[in-house]
This record gives structure tokens, sequence and C-alpha cells, in this order.
């Protein structure tokens, strides 16, 4: 049995995947040429992803917009109702001009960069007397540094940048599955 994250990973689960280890493999290799095609125009990937963030908060905010509704008799019906109305104005915004919201999300990402490289060195410098704090350090300096790069080629970068990590994502993942997948065809 091997554990993971989710819990137990049983010999039968395992032997379920052996049997469908070429289905996983094609899987794989498919994402990661998903991958290889959006590193050719990872313009193109970054408008793709927008799009799809875009779709995502557009049906969250109508999901928002309904439950309001279905919960009328509720006291706080207006603001979940303008919850509702604000997600789905964003996800009409980011369709109707992607561009911008590349730039907003480029923006929030390197602030997000920024605030979890400081967190990781300050939760690092708390536990200074154990071996592990440098490696937190490290880490959130890495982080820290990550993000003053980011922000420094802001809004420039924002028409390639989440493009690229889409496309570097899915190389990764696909090349994973595929590692995986003829890894269970050895277990045989």
């Amino acid at each position: 049995m091997v554990a993971t994250i989710f819990g137990p990973f049983s010999s039968a689960d395992l032997a379920a995947l052996r049997e469908r280890w070429g289905l996983l493999l094609a899987c794989g290799i498919a994402i990661l040429v998903l991958g290889l095609v959006a590193l050719s125009n990872i313009m193109i990937a970054t408008v793709a992803s927008i799009y799809y963030v875009g779709a995502t908060i557009l049906i969250a905010g109508i999901l928002q917009i309904s439950y309001a509704f279905l919960a009328r008799g509720w006291r706080p019906f207006l603001s979940w109702f303008l919850i509702g109305v604000l997600y789905a104005l964003a996800g009409i915004l980011a369709f109707l001009n992607p561009l911008l919201a590349s730039s907003v999300l480029t923006l929030l990402f390197a602030v997000s960069l920024l605030a979890v490289g400081l967190l990781r060195m300050l939760a690092g410098l708390a536990l200074r007397p154990s071996g592990f704090a440098g490696w937190l350090v490290g880490g959130g300096a890495l982080s820290l540094i990550a993000g003053l790069l980011v922000l420094a080629g802001w809004p420039a970068n924002s028409v390639w940048l989440l493009g690229l990590l889409l496309a570097v994502d899915l190389i990764f993942h696909g090349g994973a599955l595929a590692a995986f997948a003829v890894w269970l065809k050895r277990q045989r």
C-alpha cells in the first residue's frame, strides 16, 4: 500500500491503473503536446487562460446570483446578489478585454509571490534554531525575487507570462502522467 495525501493507495488501485496504463500514457502525451503547442504561441495561450478564468468567474457569478434569489427571505440577500453581480461583471470583462484581465492577473500573481515570499522568510526566521529554517528562508527569498521580477516587467509581461506558466504546467503534468504510466507498465 502506498500512502498519498488523499489516503491509502491500495494494490487494487494500482492494479486497476496498471490495466489501463496505455490510456494514461496517451493522456500524458496528449497533455504534453498541448503544453508544447501552448509554448509555441504563449500569447494565444495567455488569452485562452484568461477566457477560461473569465468563464469560471462568470459561471460562479451566475450561480451566486441564482442562490441569492433562492434564499430571498434571507437577510443578506443584497450582499450575496451584489457579490454575484461583481463576479459576473469580472467574467464578462475578461471576455471583453482579455489584455486588461491578463494585466490584472499578472499583477495579482506578482503581489502574491511577494507576500508568500515575505511570509516564508518570516516563518523561517522564527524557526531559526531548527535545521529547516534555512530552507524556508531560501524558498521565501526565491519567491520574493520571482515576485520582484514579475513586478519589474509588469505590465509588458502580462501578454506572455500567464501563457508561459500554462505551457510549462501542461508540459510537466503531461510528462509526469506519461512517466507514471511507464512505471505502471514496468510493475507487471
